[in-house]
């Protein structure tokens, strides 16, 4: 990604993206979360629970670039929040049941649902970065991390 800050009508400002194939978003994103490659949507995109493969089978297509970092878990504790608060409220102004059965209840629940959810929604982020070519994606892009200097070339 590039940002120029440039205050002269004198510069020429390039083209972003003009020769890239636009990649659909959602359908992207909806693959990703189905762990399904966004490429070709047949290849696996999850190695392990939470682990993405290196690349997709099928088509070849790398997903060693996502950055989802602690996206996942972000959107996965707002989901959950979201859902599992209110039905606790409205099950404690209803009916008023012992602590027991709240803690019997909701955190099994709390914990499938984050379990449940932490997949699809890692999926979706890397659909989405893929879609919008975030990251190592872009294949015209530069590298994020510069490469570290040989050990001899650091000695002076």
């Amino acid at each position: 990604m590039t940002v120029r800050y440039d205050l002269r009508d004198d510069v020429e400002i390039p083209e972003a993206h003009a020769d890239k194939p636009r990649r659909a978003v959602v359908p992207a994103m909806l693959r990703g979360a189905r762990n399904r490659c966004m490429n070709c949507g047949h290849g696996k995109l999850f190695d392990g629970f939470l682990t993405i493969r290196h690349h997709c089978s099928e088509c070849g297509e790398e997903f060693h670039h996502h950055r989802a970092d602690d996206a996942p878990p972000y959107f996965t504790i707002t989901i959950v929040g979201h859902i599992i608060i209110p039905a606790l409220l409205i099950v404690e102004v209803m009916w008023r049941p012992a602590i027991w059965i709240h803690m019997s209840i909701w955190l099994p629940l709390t914990l499938l649902l984050c379990f449940a959810l932490m997949r699809p929604i890692k999926g979706a982020l890397v659909g989405l970065q893929w879609a919008l070519y975030m990251h190592g994606f872009d294949p015209e892009s530069e590298d994020e991390f510069p490469v570290a200097p040989a050990p001899s070339e650091r000695i002076s």
